[in-house]
């Protein structure tokens, strides 16, 4: 009766201990607990006295350690068979090694701790840390909690690790609490209960045993326990209501471990100054008897000066296990306190019972790791596995839903009507907001403002009537400095006081409570932290290409209080994150750079930009190579390419599309409508529907350039250009030389003369777009340039397109095009490629835009959101379907109204992997832009092919850019 009695026990206990491993994959869970149990009974009876006290302590270990002092842990092993080992600071690979290394000198298999509360980043180089569990308790969604504790087991089995010392679960109610802070959940109960119980089941269901820290409760303290003795001043009724309410919830689902800490509390234990972690009353009677917790109990580090100070060496270890831990966590010295565990034992003050109990649970947590059949870690692969882009997308989900807008006044957020702003952006703080500002340049044209005084700072602003400031704190660890200064927050009230502000704080929430007053904030989004991703993804909210959708974690005085964050909505502007978050493969992806590799090295271009977006991300955006072949200077991303003939789709066509969704044309609107001067022409019925479809027996183009040269010399004629500006001659070709002003009506004039095609199919024409042109500028009473500026590039923040780029870009920016021999006899840098726009002064329908991969990108972007883009709807959806249409494939003319579609046989201008509803356009200059509604799709490449020399096909004849395509098609995954 009595072993069937101690049996159910015995059942019960790794019933309610490890019900966890119920819940995961594992061959264990097969084998029946009798099995479990002979081998622990097993493994018991062979050890001596010391080997099973050794088992006890788990001692502290770096990789990066000397040799000296990793060698001292293997005459630890040897000499005591100590149970395991707390992993610490250095790199995964040396970790393993040395983890593998001692495994092979033990007796018994050790059990692995590390102290990863967010992630194995936390103590390994080379290795992905997510965010601070602060960050983490603003999400909404449990299940990516639950995720995060997932994928930090599983880089923990990786290297060889059986149990983390997480989750933290103390409740963090008191904003000067020095070593909690950014390592909890937040002030609330429930909410940081939840959180810790995902996370928990997390790691416990992927095979790693958690451990609940810091018992019974760290987080109501102004002192480190690290430091100091810290206390506890609360009764037993408000610890049991607040501090041990996450206990009572993890242990009933089935948690595997509890971390005691070294703390003073009058109210559980009798003793004046008496740490928790050797108090029987909390350990034996509050933990394991009222909580009845079965699982193993470890104490906080020994060696913290909360305990240490207390007890000598070997003492604190003794008191610890008299008190009722199971684990005896980086002691200070394990031969005296072994000595003093067996002398207590011999002496009768220790029982078989009492060691055997400790003992036997941490062998069977052993079995339960594996650790019965234990086999080496493998090195392969390791940087890899530890590094998954898996692991990178739940990065970015988390930052991403962490974000936490908590004051919002005048709806000022996300930034609206950016052609009515003009931003400036201030950095607070002593850490780097260069990520940040970088981000917000990608939306709108944002500046530095610096200034070492205040008053000249404020000077500075008075031209702006946005400012965003960034408060940016060390991102080194969750203990760092947090708090302004208070010059900085003299600063901060002066500029809110003067200026619409924006404060984003890249800090713990509690710095602003130093705050004398936030009614001059306009807006105020809380990051959390200042990693490069949390600045990246705050920028994107700020713009409204994501969405805010976290709460406060922790009241900021009466203000803010916990559970505070307004949920801002997407203005679908381009965001940026990761292949994978949008259904592509990274690997995939990135086989683009052999292909341009390929291209650089056979000179198909000097360098390049481009640019791959899925569902309004983007996710893949690279520069490569050089502005020429003399590679003085890379390309960047802010670089400027002469876009040819995507100024068609880029300017006049969405030009179009807006007279249309007016209803000032119709796609049947005739040339001589439009164009009075055309009427009685050979071009006056030719409809916009036809003639934007090259499917009107239009001329290609006419080489008006040929024209004006001198008969002899071939150069230009003194009769058409002069080498300065004057009245007479005022149209800048390029630079030092200058066309006729009278001359620009006569092109149209040519036009209008010219001959029709023979017969009537497919061909396509710059032509139709200089008449547009015309009919767009007579309308408006106002130029192109100026009208594409007003309509679309400054709403939408596409600040680096432009025509005439010489007027608004430094030239080091702008990559020259072709060194022309044939009509201007210069390098063509900062002014238009195409001759014929060259001679309307650079401004034409058919070309002449300048513009980077990323505002090209933001147009086609607008084109798939069906019109809409930054809070702004520029033409309706049904009429852009329409200019989308191909209106003429019974005739085999693939062309949509103005854009170019895909290829209706074997030959065209995509990889033929593309969707039929999908458009674009490509340049002469080596640029090229396609959108694909289906798959929701936008690709973008610019290159200067051309240069020196546009006689170089070698981009065109190897399909370079329908080749990359392909390949984006083939990264799709679902």
């Amino acid at each position: 009766m009595q072993y069937i009695v101690q049996k159910n026990i015995f059942f019960l206990l790794l019933l309610v201990s490890f019900s966890f491993y119920a819940q995961i994959e594992n061959p264990l869970i097969t084998e029946d607990f009798e099995e479990q149990k002979q081998w622990v009974d097993d493994v018991y009876n062979t050890m001596t006295l010391k080997e099973k006290v050794g088992q006890l302590f788990m001692v502290h270990v770096s990789s990066s350690d000397l040799k000296s002092e990793t060698d001292k842990i293997k005459e630890l092993i040897e000499a005591y068979q100590i149970g395991g080992v707390i992993f610490s600071t250095g790199g995964p690979k040396r970790q393993v090694k040395l983890n593998n290394e001692f495994q092979s000198l033990s007796k018994i298999p050790l059990l692995v701790g590390m102290d990863a509360e967010w992630g194995v980043g936390m103590r390994l180089d080379s290795t992905q840390a997510f965010p601070w569990n602060m960050t983490l308790g603003a999400i909404q969604d449990n299940q990516l909690i639950e995720e995060t504790g997932r994928q930090v087991a599983r880089h923990c089995k990786r290297l060889g690790v059986h149990i983390n010392f997480a989750p933290v679960v103390d409740i963090n109610t008191n904003p000067k609490n020095p070593i909690i802070g950014n390592r909890s959940f937040g002030e609330d109960k429930e909410k940081v209960t939840q959180k810790s119980l995902s996370f928990m089941k997390g790691m416990q269901n992927e095979g790693v045993m958690a451990c609940a820290k810091h018992f019974p409760g760290h987080g109501d303290t102004d002192s480190d326990s690290h430091l100091t003795l810290p206390t506890i001043s609360f009764d037993a009724k408000r610890i049991d209501s607040i501090e041990l309410y996450p206990y009572k919830k993890l242990i009933n689902e089935g948690l595997s471990s509890v971390m005691v800490a070294h703390l003073n509390i009058p109210s559980l234990e009798s003793r004046s100054d008496y740490p928790s972690s050797i108090s029987k009353s909390v350990v034996s009677e509050l933990l394991k008897n009222e909580l009845e917790f079965k699982g193993l109990v470890f104490t906080d580090a020994l060696n913290m000066k909360g305990a240490s100070d207390f007890k000598a060496p070997g003492d604190i270890d003794l008191a610890a296990f008299l008190a009722g831990n199971d684990v005896l966590l980086m002691s200070e010295d394990v031969p005296l306190a072994s000595q003093k565990i067996v002398s207590a034992y011999y002496s009768g003050l220790i029982s078989e019972e009492r060691l055997s109990n400790s003992v036997k649970k941490i062998l069977l947590s052993k079995y339960k790791a594996g650790l019965h059949d234990y086999k080496p870690i493998p090195l392969e692969y390791l940087y890899e596995e530890l590094n998954s882009f898996k692991n990178k997308v739940l990065n970015h989900e988390l930052v991403e839903k962490s974000l936490t807008v908590i004051k919002n006044d005048r709806a000022s957020l996300p930034i609206k009507n950016l052609q009515l702003k003009k931003i400036a952006y201030v950095s607070l703080g002593d850490d780097s907001g260069d990520a940040f500002y970088q981000e917000l340049r990608k939306y709108s044209k944002v500046d530095w403002v610096k200034a070492y005084q205040l008053g000249d700072m404020i000077e500075k602003l008075k031209n702006y009537n946005y400012v965003i400031v960034g408060f940016h704190k060390p991102n080194d660890s969750p203990w760092a400095s947090y708090k302004f200064k208070d010059k900085e927050l003299v600063w901060l009230y002066e500029i809110a006081r003067m200026n619409t502000t924006i404060l984003t704080m890249f800090s713990r929430p509690y710095a602003m409570l130093d705050m004398l007053t936030t009614t001059n904030l306009e807006g105020i989004l809380m990051a959390y932290q200042n990693s490069e991703l949390a600045q990246q993804k705050a920028a994107q909210v700020l713009f409204g290409a994501l969405e805010s959708k976290g709460k406060l974690p922790v009241s900021i005085g009466e203000d803010f209080p916990v559970g505070t964050g307004y949920e801002t909505r997407s203005l679908k502007r381009l965001s940026y994150g990761l292949p994978e978050s949008v259904g592509m493969n990274s690997y995939k992806l990135n086989r683009i750079d052999s292909i341009v590799d390929f291209a650089l090295k056979e000179r198909m271009t000097p360098g390049l930009q481009l640019i791959v977006a899925r569902k309004g991300k983007v996710v893949f955006n690279k520069n490569y190579g050089y502005h020429t072949y003399a590679k003085q200077r890379k390309v960047k991303g802010d670089d400027i390419y002469d876009l040819a003939s995507l100024t068609k789709i880029l300017s006049t066509l969405p030009l179009t599309i807006e007279l249309k969704d007016k209803g000032i044309i119709s796609l049947d609107t005739r040339v001589g409508d439009m164009l009075p001067n055309f009427k009685g022409s050979n071009k006056e019925h030719i409809t916009i529907r036809s003639m934007l479809s090259h499917y009107a027996r239009l001329k290609a183009w006419i080489p008006f350039y040929i024209q004006t040269l001198d008969s002899v010399t071939r150069r230009p004629d003194k009769k058409y250009y002069r080498n300065f500006r004057s009245d007479e001659f005022n149209i800048e070709v390029t630079n030092n030389l200058y066309f006729r002003s009278d001359m620009k009506d006569s092109l149209l004039l040519k036009i209008r003369d010219s001959d029709l095609r023979k017969r009537l199919r497919y061909k396509y024409s710059d032509l139709p777009f200089y008449l547009m042109q015309r009919f767009i500028e007579d309308h408006y009473e106002n130029e192109l340039n100026e009208l594409a500026q007003q309509h679309f590039y400054r709403p939408m923040g596409a600040n680096n397109m432009s025509y005439l780029p010489l007027e608004k870009f430094k030239k080091r920016r702008i990559v020259p095009t072709e060194n022309d021999q044939f009509f201007r006899g210069d390098i063509i840098h900062g002014y238009v490629h195409d001759q014929g726009a060259a001679m309307l002064g650079g401004v034409g329908g058919h070309a002449g835009l300048f513009a980077n991969a990323n505002d090209v990108t933001k147009i086609m972007q607008m084109y798939l959101n069906g019109g809409y883009y930054g809070g702004k709807e520029y033409f309706n959806t049904q009429t852009l379907e329409e200019f989308n249409k191909c209106h003429y494939c019974y005739k085999d003319v693939r062309r949509g109204i103005g854009f170019d579609k895909p290829q209706l046989g074997d030959l065209g201008p995509t990889c033929g992997c593309v969707s039929m509803t999908s458009f674009g356009h490509s340049g002469f200059t080596g640029t090229f832009a396609w959108a694909d509604p289906e798959e929701e799709i936008v690709y973008v490449f610019l290159s200067n092919r051309t240069f020196p020399n546009p006689a170089n096909r070698k981009l065109i004849s190897n399909d370079i850019r329908s080749e990359i395509q392909r390949i984006i098609y083939d990264a799709i995954d679902y």
